[in-house]
């Protein structure tokens, strides 16, 4: 059994928003221009992400807004994107204001087209979404934990996510997404546009 990774905490949108990430994750812009409204980390040891994105508030019931991000996230070359579990699950963070909606899901999709003909191509994508509303501010903040099972790096018998074996690969993105959901702060709400 592995050690738990060692988290610290790192702060995106250049402080406004605070959490705990594993220490293996590093800051994708250092390497590559990444969009204002995000944030990108990879781990070092490994093929996981973890993106945190600024989005408008997308009007439509919780379930809906949820499955709507799903989509946007996935490739648009991507037609065989699967939800396992209940879909859409609430959550609560424990630093956000009480009753802050947020929900998660665990769902699969193929290989997106710039993943495609790579030396490390996955056989499939594994992707925790959480999103949470900010009724007041009129943003859906979604965190992505993008986790890729690249053969030779994971035990495919012990991945069967019908029958709820998710795996070592996505248990620890489940335990990631966990000290996610404990320590995610936001320090500064003027990151989000007030609207009327």
């Amino acid at each position: 059994m592995s050690a738990p990774p060692d988290y610290r905490t790192v702060e995106l949108f250049g402080g406004a928003i605070t959490v705990a990430l594993p220490s293996t994750f590093a800051d994708v812009s250092a390497i590559r221009q990444v969009p204002d409204h995000q944030e990108v980390y990879l781990d070092q040891a490994g093929f996981t992400s973890i993106v945190v994105e600024v989005l408008e508030r997308v009007e439509k019931p919780d379930d809906d807004a949820l499955q709507y991000h799903l989509q946007d996230l996935a490739e648009e070359d991507v037609g065989d994107v699967k939800v396992w579990g209940q879909g859409c699950e609430p959550v609560h963070f424990s630093k956000l204001p009480q009753g802050t909606p947020a929900y998660t899901l665990l769902a699969t999709s193929p290989p997106g087209a710039k993943q495609r003909g790579r030396a490390n191509e996955p056989e499939f994508v594994g992707i925790l979404l959480t999103m949470i509303r900010l009724v007041e501010q009129k943003t859906d903040l979604i965190i992505a934990i993008n986790v890729p099972h690249v053969a030779g790096t994971y035990d495919e018998a012990e991945v069967d996510l019908a029958g709820g074996k998710y795996g070592k690969l996505i248990e620890a993105a489940m335990g990631l997404r966990e000290k996610v959901v404990e320590t995610l702060e936001i320090r500064d709400w003027g990151l989000f546009v007030q609207g009327d």
